[in-house]
């Protein structure tokens, strides 16, 4: 039998991915001593694995990283998806970075037709590349084992080729400053691919904001618009209006 507490992190961790044990304690307001009395009957009874003070379901340890990203606020990204997709018609021309939400964007495109796709993601373009007619076009280089997507110089001059109706990106993080992210290459990628596009779109759950990246990618004055599924704090929302984006809550 568990406890309540055992079944809520057994739920945080089919819906999030692995956790820190420190932040299983922060967010339940229990003792590390009693987040590691719960998790040793579940690490008994084989439901978790434990590793290096992190915590997952034992059927989602050996998963990739970016497949584990895929899962975690997977309902909120798909809800994203799902605004973003129809807002595209058949025949459109779009440039995508890497990332998760990007990828369920890819996902929700699959019914389009004769789509013009640019993108440094090998998931996305494997997504959408011979089917419908679509015409697929990635950029080269070493793929990244985290991501499985092309970065650098060569990605780069790839991209500045072409001009696209709807240049979509992820953000890892988004504050009052604008977009940032946490990796210098994926960030140039990311502000070259807002560049090439008539429509320039940001895509990201709630639970980036707030987040300081290492990186600006841009500020709000180069995005039209940011799709999110919750309203972000006031601070981030009044830097939109400053910047004249156009703030989407996607769903409503």
């Amino acid at each position: 039998m568990l406890t309540t507490r055992q079944s809520q992190i057994l739920e945080k961790l089919e819906s999030q991915g692995t956790y820190s044990v420190s932040r299983l304690a922060s967010d339940f307001n229990v003792s590390l001593e009693t987040v590691r009395r719960d998790l040793k009957l579940l690490t008994d009874n084989g439901s978790v694995v434990r590793v290096h003070g992190a915590v997952g379901l034992a059927g989602q340890m050996g998963e990739a990283p970016f497949q584990r990203r895929m899962r975690e606020n997977s309902a909120a990204k798909q809800l994203i998806a799902n605004h973003v997709a129809a807002s595209i018609r058949d025949g459109d021309s779009i440039m995508l970075d890497t990332g998760t939400t990007t990828s369920f964007i890819a996902r929700e495109l699959i019914n389009h037709r004769r789509l013009s796709v640019i993108t440094n993601s090998s998931d996305i373009a494997r997504t959408l590349a011979t089917v419908n007619g679509n015409k697929v076009y990635i950029a080269g280089g070493q793929l990244r084992a985290d991501s499985a997507a092309a970065f650098g110089k060569t990605a780069l001059e790839f991209i500045r080729q072409f001009t696209v109706q709807h240049a979509i990106i992820s953000a890892g993080a988004v504050n009052e400053q604008g977009i940032m992210d946490f990796d210098l290459e994926e960030a140039e990628f990311a502000r070259t691919v807002l560049s090439m596009g008539n429509r320039r779109i940001v895509v990201t759950d709630h639970t980036k904001f707030g987040r300081r990246g290492l990186v600006q990618v841009t500020g709000f004055e180069a995005v039209t618009d940011f799709i999110t599924d919750k309203m972000p704090p006031p601070e981030i929302a009044r830097a939109m209006a400053s910047g004249e984006t156009r703030l989407v809550i996607a769903g409503q």
